[in-house]
């Protein structure tokens, strides 16, 4: 497998909150979750969460090859709340989470997982892309908006409505991150497609999807050929000129580009 992989922070003098990064049969997408405050609870901040998260996925990506990719994020997020459990509120709404994206070639088959708003795309020879995503955050965020719009930011009414979309966290018929329950794990949305069925894929942060599902620039099969022809850098350069002209806050973007999946 070949992975051509761009990460570009969002350039606000802020550390970069994603992490990408792969082995010889599987890539995998970190998209930290960043909240104002959390380091007021934790000293190691979400950039730190989301490496640390990568890291030990690709580990168990690269030497456990019988356990399923929930199991193998469960595992991973147990070992990343371990190592700041002692020194960081880890169980505060506000501790650092992160949305994740995986792939892994095994046995003939292309297994993947998305938890939260990471966006996986897998190039079909035959046929549309088949888009996996996880639209539950944005789906219940959507309910919130209207308020949160309506008050001044940084307020304390800002604040409590902020608290109440939060607590929809991790919680039966609210939305799914990685962060310190490693039961979060079992809401992925997870599936498998055979190899020969396949050209490649392409993982994104939410802070690149948006050339599709915010700005509207192409589709998936134009973000494809646009991948195809010029890499992951050209898409991120698109939702760059695209934030600067609607005047949009830019994001982390992060794009693991993956092909000749046949020579895992």
């Amino acid at each position: 497998m070949r992975v051509t992989m761009t990460s570009v922070a969002a350039g606000t003098g802020r550390p970069n909150e994603d992490f990408t990064g792969a082995v010889p049969t599987a890539a995998v997408l970190i998209d930290g979750a960043g909240i104002p405050g959390a380091e007021s609870i934790c000293r190691h901040g979400v950039a730190w969460y989301a490496s640390r998260l990568g890291g030990s996925l690709l580990g168990l990506l690269s030497l456990v090859r019988d356990a399923g990719l929930p199991a193998l994020l469960a595992e991973a997020i147990e070992r990343v709340t371990d190592e700041h459990r002692g020194t960081c509120d880890v169980g505060n709404p506000i501790s650092p989470s992160a949305t994740v994206a995986m792939l892994r070639l095994s046995d003939g088959l292309v297994e993947y997982l998305v938890l939260g708003d990471s966006v996986l795309v897998l190039d079909r020879a035959s046929g549309a892309p088949l888009v996996v995503s996880d639209p539950r955050e944005v789906i219940i965020s959507q309910s919130y908006r209207t308020a949160l719009e309506a008050v001044a930011e940084g307020s304390d009414e800002y604040r409590r409505i902020l608290r109440e979309l939060r607590a929809n966290r991790n919680q039966p018929g609210g939305f799914w991150l990685a962060k310190d329950d490693p039961r979060a794990a079992d809401e992925a949305i997870t599936g498998s497609c055979p190899i020969s069925e396949l050209n490649g894929a392409v993982l994104l942060s939410n802070g690149a999807s948006r050339i599709v599902d915010r700005f509207r620039l192409t589709d998936w099969p134009g973000v494809l050929a646009v991948l195809a022809s010029d890499g992951p850098a050209e898409v991120v350069q698109r939702v760059r000129q695209a934030e600067a002209r609607h005047a949009v806050a830019a994001d982390d973007a992060t794009i693991a580009h993956c092909t000749d999946l046949g020579g895992a």
